[in-house]
């Protein structure tokens, strides 16, 4: 019942509320975009920076942490572009977008607050950890192979360089880095920066749902529906599943890390594989319907997931 109440309720309540808000038209737009820019530049990289920096580091790093996950998610990858050819005859940049829409999690949107709130502070290290990594190692290969499958002429270094400047742009690695400076340094924050930092940064988790919830009218289920379906099974079984199996039976990670990692890779499918199939022009219907569908169903299986996985 603790879960259900503290946890489950409030998160996917206030994304309900959203949703219906976003629907019955008195929160719009405009104002969904100005919510999320406030949460994305300055609610949650607060939240973020104050969490690591009081967080207790470890003195090595699991490195099977990331190995669990990320095998888990090239695997689903790997697995979605599979099914893309044999079922579907999709080509090589449809399979790659695809793909993307299969191990690609919402860490941002859904992943943080849940995280923050199923597990607290002491969560916040391994957040950091495949956040700073999430999309630096899914997305450059997942570039190359569209634009090798279409005959691009950008290399893999400008690639890399493009997307190196985009991570560095992002608000949410400057908290988390600060952060994680505060937290090597052992210097404490000082009273009025974290009265601001916790001020600002206590918005975030509402904030988020709420705008999750909102942007989620822009999605619908479409055409047909066994592709959604196939991408859906396997961002929100298979790859947590994959994830437990490695962390468990493979390798030796501790447990607030392999629950994060669990988590994490059960969620939803985020919005950056919808954002690619438009830039690509491919797709597009059977990613946004993955992105719903996901989305929705994700009360349930993270919900289950939960319950489950209990600290």
């Amino acid at each position: 019942m603790d879960i259900i109440f503290g946890i489950i309720l409030p998160v996917f309540g206030t994304l309900a509320l959203g949703y219906a808000a976003a629907r019955l038209g008195v929160f719009d737009e405009a104002a969904n975009r100005g919510l999320s820019l406030f949460v994305f530049n300055f609610a949650l990289p607060l939240m973020l920076f104050r969490a690591i920096a009081q967080a207790d580091l470890p003195e090595a790093m699991p490195w099977g942490y990331l190995l669990s996950y990320y095998i888990g998610a090239f695997g689903v990858f790997g697995m979605a572009m599979v099914a893309a050819r044999a079922l579907f005859a999709r080509r090589t940049d449809e399979q790659a977008v695809l793909g993307l829409g299969a191990g690609f999690s919402n860490t941002g949107m859904l992943g943080i607050p849940l995280v923050m709130t199923a597990y607290g502070p002491s969560a916040a290290l391994p957040l950091f950890v495949m956040i700073a990594c999430h999309s630096l190692l899914m997305l450059p290969p997942t570039t190359a192979l569209i634009e090798a499958a279409r005959g691009g002429k950008q290399s893999a270094a400008a690639t890399l360089l493009n997307l190196g400047r985009s991570v560095l742009g992002t608000p949410i690695i400057w908290g988390l880095s600060c952060g994680l400076a505060f937290a090597l340094s052992g210097i404490e924050i000082p009273g009025p920066v974290d009265a601001v930092a916790k001020g600002l940064g206590g918005a975030a988790t509402p904030c988020a749902l709420f705008a999750l919830g909102a942007s989620l009218t822009r999605y619908s289920l479409g055409g047909n529906l066994r592709e959604p379906a196939v991408l859906v099974a396997l961002k929100t079984v298979v790859h947590p599943l994959l994830v437990w199996l490695l962390a468990t039976q493979v390798f030796d990670v501790p447990p607030l890390w392999m629950m994060t990692g669990v988590l994490l890779a059960a969620l939803p499918a985020g919005i950056t594989p919808y954002l690619f199939a438009q830039r690509y022009n491919a797709c597009q219907s059977t990613v946004a319907s993955a992105v719903f569908l996901s989305t929705v169903l994700s009360v349930f299986t993270l919900s289950g997931l939960l319950f489950l996985l209990r600290p």
